[in-house]
C-alpha cells in the first residue's frame, strides 16, 4: 500500500476537533511538504536537465496525469505560455478523461490504458514525457510512459510513492515522501501540494535555464492586457535603469519584444543588432550582451 493511502495517526480524531484545531492540524501536516520536496532536488535537477536538452533541440515536453495530478499538470503547462512567452505546443499536458475532466471528475478514466497509450502516439525520440501520479501506479500514466519510452522519449515520474511500481520504467523518479494524508487517501492535499511545488520548480528552472528571463525578471512574458503592458515597462526599467519614456520607445523599436529592448537599452545597440546577438546566444540576454561587448568598435 502506498504511504499516501495509510491512515495518519495524528488525525484519527478529526471528526471531534473544533474548526481551529482541525486547521492547525492540516497546517502542521502541510509544513512537511516543502521538506519532502527538498529531499528530492537532485532527481528534480536531473529532470530539468532532460527538459532543457529536449526543448533546446526543438523537441517537446509532455505531462501525463489523472485526477488532481492531471489538473495540476494542465495548469502548470498552460501558465508557461503567458509567463515565459513559450510557444504553444512545446510543453503540453494530457489529462485522463480529456479537458472535460478539468471541471468534472472522471476517476474511471485513470484506469484507461488505451487512452494513456493514445495521448503519446505522436511522441518522438528526443521528447520528454513526465508522468504525474500521487499513488505511483495509475494505469493511464503507466501505459503512456511505457509507450513513450518505446518511442525513444526520455521519461520522468513524479509521484508521492518512493516504492512506485512504475519507477523501474522511467529514467528519473521524483518522489517526495509526504506520508499519510490528514484525510486518508485524499491525495489532493499534501501529495497534490508536493506535485504543484515540483512541477512549478521543474518548469520555472527549465525556462530560466533556456534564457527565458533576465536576472529574475520575466522578459519573455506575453503583455496581452493593460496590466501586463504596464508590468512589461516596469520590468524594462528594473532591468536597465532607463526611465519609462525611454523604455516605451525602446519597446516600440523592438516591435514589442521586451528582451530585445533590454539589450538595446543596456548595450546601446540597435534593435537589429540586439536581435542578431540574441539569436546567436540562444536567447540568453547575458550572452547577447557579452557578444555585443566583444564586437570591434565601428570605424
Amino acid at each position: 500500500m502506498s504511504r499516501t493511502e495509510q491512515r495518519n495517526p495524528h488525525s484519527a480524531t478529526i471528526d471531534r476537533m473544533s474548526s481551529l484545531e482541525l486547521l492547525h492540524l492540516i497546517n502542521a501536516e502541510d509544513r512537511q511538504v516543502p521538506i519532502a520536496v527538498a529531499g528530492v532536488l537532485p532527481e528534480l535537477a536531473d529532470a530539468v536537465e532532460l527538459a532543457v536538452a529536449a526543448l533546446a533541440a526543438g523537441h517537446r515536453v509532455h505531462y501525463v496525469g489523472a485526477g488532481t495530478s492531471g489538473r495540476i499538470a494542465v495548469l502548470d503547462a498552460a501558465e508557461l505560455i503567458p509567463t515565459f512567452g513559450l510557444e504553444p505546443g512545446r510543453v503540453v499536458a494530457h489529462i485522463a478523461g480529456g479537458t472535460r475532466a478539468l471541471t468534472n471528475p472522471s476517476e474511471a478514466a485513470e484506469d484507461d490504458e488505451d487512452a494513456g497509450e493514445a495521448v503519446v502516439a505522436d511522441v518522438a525520440a528526443g521528447d520528454v514525457v513526465v508522468g504525474v501520479t500521487a499513488s505511483g501506479r495509475t494505469p493511464y500514466v503507466r501505459a503512456a510512459l511505457i509507450v513513450a519510452r518505446a518511442r525513444g522519449a526520455r521519461t520522468v515520474l513524479v509521484s508521492a510513492n518512493p516504492a512506485s511500481p512504475i519507477a523501474p520504467l522511467v529514467d528519473v523518479h521524483i518522489a517526495p515522501d509526504t506520508g499519510p494524508e490528514v484525510l486518508t487517501g485524499s491525495t489532493r492535499m499534501k501529495a497534490g501540494t508536493a506535485q504543484k511545488l515540483v512541477l512549478n520548480a521543474f518548469s520555472t528552472a527549465t525556462m530560466v535555464r533556456l534564457g527565458r528571463t533576465y536576472s529574475n525578471l520575466m522578459t519573455d512574458m506575453l503583455a496581452s492586457n493593460a496590466k501586463l503592458r504596464d508590468r512589461q515597462l516596469r520590468i524594462l526599467a528594473e532591468a536597465t535603469g532607463a526611465d519609462p519614456e525611454q523604455c516605451r520607445e525602446a519597446l516600440l523599436e523592438a516591435g514589442g519584444d521586451a528582451k530585445v529592448a533590454v539589450v538595446t537599452l543596456i548595450a546601446g545597440a540597435s534593435a537589429e543588432e540586439a536581435e542578431r546577438a540574441l539569436a546567436a546566444s540562444g536567447g540568453h540576454v547575458h550572452r547577447a550582451l557579452r557578444l555585443l561587448d566583444e564586437l570591434p568598435a565601428p570605424g
